[in-house]
């Protein structure tokens, strides 16, 4: 199963993270985080407006879910990587993780000089997501209804969601299109 170092900037975005993991529930791959980026995100959802209660759930349900998702030992490597230094130790994680893949929205802080040596792929939300349609459309439908049905508000029904994850807010327009093209 492929690991993936999911960075703060796809893990902000609640549906998004939700979409993710259950994906990843269904064993299409692995999710990798670092304890920079949980810091990171636990700060970056703080300032947005969360209850600090609701932001320590959240990390103790993934670290539930997933608790061999945390990757360690990655601090020694950060002044090594040569990417744009404030995702340093997102690349660092993602190394000594052994991550086949790194979903970022910030692609540019990872040029290609930086990450092709390291034998590490970079994606964007949409791109991966639309990668595991294509290798594991069954899984990825289950998560989305599993998703859907767990949520008692709006979006209540896979195509309310996609309609979420379609937005700008989500950033995942083609898996959204795709996904809806397949119903």
């Amino acid at each position: 199963m492929e690991a993936a170092l999911l960075d703060t900037c796809v893990l902000l975005k609640s549906y998004l993270c939700d979409t993710l993991l259950s994906i990843a529930e269904e064993g299409a791959f692995r999710p990798q985080w670092s304890g920079h980026i949980l810091a990171e995100l636990r700060r970056n959802l703080i300032k947005a407006g969360a209850k600090q209660e609701a932001v320590e759930h959240r990390l103790g349900q993934m670290a539930a879910y997933f608790p061999d998702a945390r990757v360690t030992g990655y601090e020694d490597l950060i002044g090594s990587m040569t990417n744009h230094q404030k995702d340093q130790h997102v690349l660092a994680a993602a190394v000594a993780g052994r991550a086949d893949m790194l979903v970022t929205e910030n692609l540019k802080d990872f040029p290609s000089e930086s990450i092709v040596p390291l034998g590490i792929t970079v994606a964007g939300q949409d791109d991966f997501l639309l990668g595991l349609l294509e290798l594991y459309p069954d899984a990825v439908f289950d998560a989305l209804r599993r998703q859907a049905s767990r949520y008692r508000r709006e979006p209540r029904n896979v195509a309310a969601l996609l309609g979420i994850l379609a937005g700008p807010g989500q950033g995942c327009p083609e898996f959204a299109r795709q996904c809806r093209a397949l119903l």
